[in-house]
């Protein structure tokens, strides 16, 4: 079966060319200089969904031709552009015969510009009735067949310019990505932030326990590693006087793949001075109603079988609470790192000797709660231990001022109110250190000297965010994998 469909894909392509070498014997070369322009006065959907405007009207629009019928002196086909498809009607008397015998060479595939008036069939249909089109490019690759589509996973991912052009929903959540995103920028600068850029490249890796990239620097001799997070640049900048930041870009942690993780992927953090982890809450949770909003027109967003409601106000709960209400276990009761490890085999999770209370506690949500978090709901209070740049609480030290944001089962965002005491930061910095160098990482270990040296000249209260862009994508569009709204999300190569 294999060769069959290798000999037949051999053979289309053969047609292809000939095709063109027939277009060059007419004195057409669809690749030349001449065609590397096109006037568009307007687009299909435009057209599609105001016909009552362009009726009789004169339009010149250029897309992919995607099917074509027909015989004799006349035709109909279909081209397809970025918002959608419109039929076109093509006669020879309308276009004449060189033309319509460079009409006749068409294959699907092919992208053309076509000129001319709009109106409705008697089947209702809107259509352009061409009186000039031009041949732009000539497909030289035949497309997917037209009623099976493009199915293969595998497939879509590594040939994502096929995945759009015959996949209208593929096309309408990255159009959708795009305008997510806009919408972010849209309210954050309408609420004074200001939009920042910080390196991607670090002399070490700090912050997040995530495992870095590692690279060398050529010129400087030195190892560098791809950022896991910009947090502590940003922080620099509030420490400077820009009181409120944020940044949107692209994050890269030298981990796993699952329909969750990717190992580049796109963050937007932002850091507001003078407010705390309550005043984020409220902000992350406007944010995002507001871009469901503005994107689904709707507040109400179907996913995966689940229907989420986003209308602030969202769901609190302390971590204490969810694992006590999912998992029956009351961690108040509990006093003592034996215990806590004594009841996580209990519960045959896969708890490890080094843990303490708080790394227990942090194991029974994640292992037990977070797939019940199914409506938008903050979980905050998290252990010291796992909130290295994070306060501690004031009337339970066990704890810090962080949070974070979960919807359809699935973490969206971290935040806390920021740790500045730089006699604490240390402190924990060196902890993480320590157990770095117990895990016998690659990238080197160093103390961030300078960031703690920013803090000594004073960071002032400070609440930050860092929100996955991709999946809040995921939510809003309703899409099961992260690989289904990144654009070429990292595939293994084809010989493995």
């Amino acid at each position: 079966m294999a060769n069959e469909q290798v000999v037949e894909l051999n053979e289309l392509m053969q047609s292809r060319r000939d095709n063109l070498d027939k277009l060059k014997a007419l004195g057409y070369d669809p690749f030349s200089e001449e065609n590397s322009t096109y006037h568009v006065s307007n687009s299909a959907t435009e057209i599609n969904n105001n016909f009552e405007e362009f009726e009789g009207k004169e339009v010149s629009l250029a897309g992919r031709l995607m099917t074509k019928r027909g015989h004799g002196k006349a035709g109909f086909a279909n081209i397809k552009d970025m918002t959608g498809s419109i039929q076109i009607y093509v006669r020879l008397d309308e276009v004449g015969p060189d033309s319509f015998e460079i009409y006749k060479l068409l294959d699907i595939g092919d992208l053309i510009g076509v000129k001319g008036l709009i109106f409705k069939t008697k089947k209702g249909e809107v259509t352009i009735r061409v009186k000039e089109f031009t041949l732009l490019t000539k497909s030289l690759r035949p497309l997917p067949d037209k009623y099976h589509g493009l199915k293969d996973v595998d497939t879509r991912y590594r040939k994502r310019y096929i995945d759009l052009i015959v996949n209208d929903d593929v096309m309408d959540t990255f159009i959708k990505r795009s305008q997510i995103i806009q919408e972010m920028r849209n309210y954050l600068n309408n609420k004074g932030f200001l939009e920042v850029e910080t390196p991607v490249m670090h002399p070490y890796s700090t912050g997040a326990p995530s495992r870095p990239f590692i690279t060398h620097h050529n010129t400087l001799d030195m190892q560098l590693v791809l950022r896991i997070e910009t947090e502590l640049y940003l922080k620099r900048l509030i420490v400077g006087g820009m009181e409120k930041v944020y940044e949107i870009g692209r994050i890269f942690r030298n981990e796993g793949l699952s329909t969750r993780h990717n190992p580049e992927f796109t963050s937007i953090e932002l850091y507001w001075a003078y407010h705390d982890y309550d005043d984020i809450m409220k902000l992350a949770e406007e944010l995002i109603e507001y871009i469901a909003t503005k994107i689904q027109g709707t507040t109400d967003i179907e996913c995966e079988g689940n229907v989420l409601d986003f209308s602030t106000p969202w769901e609190r709960m302390t971590m204490l609470e969810a694992v006590k209400k999912y998992a029956d276990v009351d961690f108040n009761q509990i006093k003592s790192d034996e215990e806590a490890r004594k009841v996580a085999k209990e519960h045959h999770l896969p708890v490890e000797d080094f843990m303490s209370w708080g790394h227990v506690l942090n194991l029974f949500f994640e292992e037990k709660c977070e797939e019940h978090l199914i409506q938008p709901v903050f979980i905050y209070n998290y252990p010291v231990e796992v909130s290295p740049l994070a306060k501690m609480k004031k009337d339970d030290p066990r704890m810090t001022a962080r949070f974070e944001l979960f919807a359809n089962g699935r973490e969206l965002g971290n935040a806390f109110t920021e740790l500045n005491d730089p006699d604490e930061q240390k402190k924990r910095f060196l902890d993480q250190l320590a157990e770095r160098e117990l895990e016998d990482r690659l990238e080197k270990h160093k103390l961030d000297d300078d960031f703690l040296e920013a803090l000594e000249i004073g960071l002032p209260p400070t609440g930050g965010i860092g929100i996955g862009v991709d999946r809040l994508v995921m939510l809003l569009t309703n899409s099961p994998s992260i690989r289904d709204v990144i654009l070429f999300p990292t595939m293994r190569s084809k010989e493995e």
